[in-house]
């Protein structure tokens, strides 16, 4: 792909702290020219290094590139020579904005929720589901007037998508599964900047995140479920019914979502542990194969240590682009338990986000 002429990309929402991980992940892209930043009223017009100062939350300083950018406000107009778009906007207005987008021909990506349950819109997992991609020109056909270029694809729930991509590899290897039970421990990153305010979660445990166990028990039918009718619509994983059951809290962790997830199969008997170890390691995925830029060399690292993974020894781990798992042992309850860990502002947002821009341009949807 390197031969190729970049396509020039807009971040919307560019000085939130997504939007800011948008931006040092396409800054140097091979692929993608990081061309606009969209962004409130409040910040349009302003040169970008002003419009979030003191709210800047890397580790990275602002690339120089992006620094004396000028912000403009979240309307296609302001962006006529950029054909994608990155979503970083909050939920409150990221279903107008990223359908003015979409209806301007414009692809967009996006990690707000508004759309991923949509029934034209795939809820893509880039190290999962890049074949839902294939909904696209029916999403298109319905919009009217019909678009050529334009479309939206979301992706998952950072939480969810920590799960999924552990659970895809072991319907892979096993057979479907029947019953998924899953408790997480989420970093006070998800929530935002300002977020969690810290008196409610320094020394605590905070049993409750609005919306998050519906999301993860929702999007987790759609993302391992199929394509039917033509690619027109999807299947939830009607074929083989799963039960999925999600308790979700936020902990006092910078970055990093952990998770219980205890499994059935329904194909009995049930793999033992060595097995699942084994199938987790070879799992691979089509973002791999298909050579993406941003793409881990191994989707699902899995640890020997009887305490890992751990969200600040492992989340930085291939860039925060896989998934992290360890204690994988025999269920007395179901079948097989397991501890997973994703870098949620990276695979469980941005990285995401950009990964599926990659899968597309691959598979020839960004032509």
């Amino acid at each position: 792909m390197s031969g190729q002429k970049k396509i020039k990309v807009v971040v919307l929402g560019a000085t939130g702290t997504v939007g800011q991980r948008f931006i040092l992940q396409l800054v140097d892209h091979p692929n993608f020219e990081l061309a606009g930043l969209g962004a409130s009223a409040a910040s349009a017009g302003r040169l970008y290094h002003e419009a979030v100062a003191g709210r800047w939350k890397q580790a990275h300083p602002i690339p120089e590139s992006v620094r004396n950018m000028t912000v403009n406000s979240c309307i296609p107009e302001s962006f006529s020579s950029c054909d994608l778009a990155f979503s970083g906007l909050d939920s409150s207005v990221a279903g107008t904005v990223e359908c003015a987008f979409r209806a301007a021909n414009m692809c967009v990506f996006s990690n707000a929720k508004n759309y991923r349950m949509d029934p034209l819109c795939p809820l893509i997992v880039p190290l999962v589901n890049p074949s839902h991609l294939a909904i696209l020109p029916h999403q298109q056909a319905c919009m009217s007037p019909r678009l050529e270029h334009g479309f939206i694809v979301p992706n998952a729930n950072c939480s969810t998508t920590g799960v999924v991509v552990v659970l895809k590899a072991l319907e892979d290897a096993f057979g479907p599964l029947e019953t998924v039970m899953m408790q997480t421990m989420q970093a006070i990153s998800g929530a935002g900047y300002p977020g969690v305010s810290s008196l409610d979660i320094l020394d605590n445990v905070v049993p409750y995140i609005r919306d998050e166990e519906e999301k993860m028990e929702a999007e987790t039918g759609k993302i391992l479920g199929g394509l039917k009718n033509n690619d027109t619509a999807f299947e939830m994983h009607e074929t083989n019914p799963m039960k999925v059951s999600a308790q979700c809290n936020r902990v006092p962790v910078i970055d990093g979502h952990l998770a219980c997830v205890s499994v059935k199969f329904k194909n009995q008997p049930a793999p033992s542990s060595d097995q699942a170890i084994k199938a987790l390691r070879n799992f691979t995925c089509e973002a791999q194969k298909l050579g993406c830029h941003s793409a881990p060399k191994q989707a699902i690292t899995v640890h020997d240590e009887p305490d890992r993974p751990q969200p600040r020894l492992d989340r930085e781990w291939q860039n925060g682009a896989g998934v992290s798992v360890g204690r994988v042992r025999k269920c007395p309850v179901l079948d097989i338990k397991f501890v997973s860990l994703v870098n949620n502002v990276m695979l469980g947002a941005a990285t995401s986000s950009v990964l599926n821009a990659e899968i597309a341009l691959r598979k020839g949807y960004l032509q």
